[in-house]
């Protein structure tokens, strides 16, 4: 069995963004984040602060908004155009999920989609099911592509079950398997809680990408011999034998499930680094774009 180092995949992913950027400024570019927080989550409070540091640790502008709980509607799309407009600004990320009274639908639309980076608007939504690479791609779908690049795992031709159907995660996830190219030419299946038989429908799988939220929902019967297995999910399980009162565990029960396995990602340290690794790349080909570079 092999572990999917993601932190190693996503420090290599950074190297060649370092390199890029530097490129960048030496034309007088520097690629531009801001992410606008909602709200004092403290998981997605702590991501931001991952998201603030890498940029600066790649030497790129970085721009955070952390707003109230009881921000409007209207003055959270009036930051978002203003964003829209700030030529400084190259991508822009509202973390999810915000406040109940806020509608998130609406202020995603409201993203340039040349600024989305995050891909969740209905033009990049689009580019990506027409296969247009002008579009951006959700960055965790993006990432888990790149880690199987990266490790050698072969795509064409391969039966591949996406647990999953979210429009973050599983969509983007089955659309960008089937893509012709690199990381796909895959025969796809999608998954979910309505499925019939489960289990036996992800023991088809050469390869298993589980995202359906459920914290070691994906047991040993869920997985065939000789399986690749990306554990998307990343949940807080309560452990009050651990010092912070809780652990991280994954969809997939990795005791039971990584020795069946012919490969299989961790969590934490698979799939999480890759998710920032891959919004920092799109980053920057957003501001490549708008300079006109390509």
């Amino acid at each position: 069995m092999t572990l999917i180092d993601g932190k190693a995949i996503a420090q290599k992913t950074h190297a060649a963004s370092r390199a890029a950027v530097a490129e960048l400024k030496a034309r007088g570019i520097t690629p531009g984040l801001a992410v606008v927080l909602v709200g004092a989550d403290p998981a997605s409070q702590a991501y931001v602060r991952s998201k603030d540091k890498m940029c600066h640790d790649l030497g790129m502008h970085s721009v955070k908004h952390e707003l109230p709980a009881t921000t409007s509607q209207a003055d959270l799309i009036a930051i978002v155009r203003l964003l829209n407009a700030d030529p400084a600004i190259h991508g822009i990320l509202v973390q999810s999920p915000p406040p109940s009274h806020i509608d998130e639908r609406a202020v995603i639309d409201a993203i340039d989609p040349r600024k989305d980076v995050d891909g969740f608007h209905p033009l990049n939504v689009a580019k990506l099911t027409l296969g247009d690479p002008d579009g951006f791609v959700p960055c965790t779908p993006l990432g888990c592509q790149r880690l199987l690049i990266e490790s050698g795992i072969e795509t064409a031709g391969a039966n591949i079950v996406v647990l999953g159907r979210s429009m973050i995660v599983g969509k983007p996830m089955a659309l960008l398997l089937m893509a012709k190219g690199p990381g796909g030419d895959a025969t796809v299946t999608v998954a979910h809680s309505r499925t019939r038989d489960l289990p036996a429908v992800c023991r088809t799988a050469d390869i298993l990408i589980a995202a359906i939220g459920r914290p070691e929902f994906v047991r040993a019967d869920f997985v065939k011999d000789g399986a690749v297995v990306i554990d998307v999910g990343i949940n807080r399980v309560d452990d009050f034998s651990l010092p912070k009162g809780y652990r991280l565990t994954g969809d997939v029960a990795f005791a039971e499930v990584a020795p069946k396995c012919r490969a299989i990602t961790p969590v934490p340290g698979g799939v999480g680094p890759m998710t920032i690794a891959m919004l920092m790349a799109s980053t920057i080909a957003s501001a490549r774009r708008f300079a006109a570079l390509g």
